[in-house]
């Protein structure tokens, strides 16, 4: 028996399987190859990156401001449903380069600065209420239209402890960090109602 090209069976799938080895031989060396450069890439992606943000928030050893004792106070609002919070208070002694603050990350969150005035800067932190809220749940979706969206934890790029907190600056465009330590805890405030910006 012959096949179409005149060749007998036998030889025929000889040849057949002969080439069809040789096409997968080449089809996964050219996979492992195409994984390896596909890793490769990958990998120096992701040094770049962390370089990249090694190098953007290196901690400066000079505020390039006169400070003094920080400190920072816990409040919460007495009405039902109440807000609670964390405002970290910054004394300028003085700031003859006219740096402006401008974030600040304290216990795993981060806030724009305040400024209460000229002599004093403000980060306020607000935490969860004092109040759980009710959720719907129903078999119906539109019943649960209601419900707030959960706000999954922030994550800041330092690790700080409790009494420490990171404040950022610029300075010519170029954003710089400073870290403060021994930040002193005191007496917390009770509000009747929601605290103004003002302290």
């Amino acid at each position: 028996m012959h096949n179409i090209l005149g060749l007998p069976f036998s030889e025929a799938f000889f040849w057949h399987q002969f080439w069809k080895g040789i096409f997968i031989n080449i089809y996964a060396t050219t996979m492992k190859l195409l994984k390896r450069i596909i890793s490769l890439f990958l990998m120096l992606f992701i040094i770049v990156s962390f370089s990249e943000c090694a190098s953007t928030l290196e901690l400066q050893d000079n505020l390039l401001i006169e400070i003094d004792k920080v400190y920072y106070q816990t409040w919460v609002a007495g009405v039902k449903g109440g807000d609670r919070g964390i405002n970290v208070f910054i004394p300028i002694k003085s700031n003859s380069n006219n740096i402006v603050l401008d974030s600040m990350y304290f216990r795993g969150k981060s806030t724009k600065i305040e400024y209460a005035n000229d002599a004093l800067a403000i980060g306020r932190f607000k935490t969860k209420a004092n109040q759980k809220q009710d959720i719907i749940m129903s078999n119906e979706p539109y019943a649960e239209y209601a419900n707030k969206v959960p706000v999954l934890p922030e994550k800041i790029p330092f690790e700080l402890k409790d009494d420490e907190c990171i404040v950022s600056y610029l300075v010519e465009e170029e954003t710089k960090y400073f870290k403060i330590e021994g930040i002193i805890r005191k007496a917390s405030k009770l509000y009747q109602t929601v605290p103004s910006k003002k302290l």
